[in-house]
Parts: structure tokens; C-alpha cells; sequence
């Protein structure tokens, strides 16, 4: 029997299980991984996913918050499909785990999403997801 932190069923996942994801270009290249997600506590929305991208075993890793619209699951591949090239993603916001920035301010976030060309980035009416139908509330 299956634990709740090893729940995968229908369209749910368990935090727990999301992390460690590889997330792949449209190409399928491996980009990197889901080293975490953010969610507004007071919506219940998924913010971010957390992308580690770079570094060397594990090392040196660049972290890249991505709007979660902006991610696909790919059951095939089992893994997330992001429509960004390598090299956008190098200029995009990023951070090192030492040293992160404050994920919850309104301003960051808009950044994030404005980079990616999603709008409204604190909006409860903004609840329907990116392909596929999906939604980011948990």
C-alpha cells in the first residue's frame, strides 16, 4: 500500500513526488529538475515551480522559479515539458539556494511571470490553467 507522500492518482500528486521531476524542452532535452513548488497559502494556487537547472551533480545548481501554467506533464515522458530554450532560461530570474529572493512579493513574482509572458500574477480570477484544461488550484 502506498504512503500519502507516494500518492500519485488521476490528476493529484503529492508535493512530495512532484519533486525530483526532470522537466524537459518541447524537444525533449532535459532542462533540469522540480527541486520545490510554492503555493499562496491563501488561495491554495500553485505559484512556482522550483527548477534546478545547471551545476554539476548537483552542485553548483541555479534555481529558476517557472509559473506553474507554464508546465505540461508529459505522461509518456514522465516529466514536465516547458516551452523555453536553454538560453532563455539562462537569462531568466534565478537565484542560488544560498541566497534566494523574497518568492512571496507581489513584485518579484510579476517579474517571474512577465519573463515567462503570463499576466496576473496575484489574480483569483486567473485560476484556469495553461493547456490541456489543467488548474492550479490544489
Amino acid at each position: 500500500m502506498a504512503k500519502l507522500g507516494e500518492s500519485a492518482s488521476g490528476r493529484v500528486i503529492s508535493a512530495s513526488m512532484v519533486q525530483g521531476t526532470p522537466v524537459c524542452n518541447a524537444e525533449g532535452k532535459k532542462l533540469g529538475t522540480v527541486e520545490d513548488i510554492m503555493i499562496d497559502k491563501l488561495s491554495g494556487q500553485v505559484r512556482y515551480a522550483v527548477l534546478g537547472f545547471g551545476g554539476f551533480l548537483g552542485m553548483g545548481d541555479k534555481l529558476f522559479p517557472l509559473p506553474w501554467r507554464a508546465l505540461d506533464y508529459n505522461k509518456d515522458w514522465e516529466a514536465f515539458v516547458v516551452d523555453i530554450d536553454k538560453d532563455r532560461l539562462e537569462k531568466a530570474p534565478g537565484f542560488d539556494s544560498d541566497n534566494p529572493p523574497d518568492l512571496g512579493s507581489e513584485a518579484y513574482g510579476q517579474k517571474v511571470y512577465d519573463y515567462y509572458g503570463f499576466s496576473e500574477f496575484w489574480s483569483e480570477d486567473n485560476r484556469s490553467g495553461r493547456g490541456y484544461g489543467r488548474s492550479d488550484v490544489i
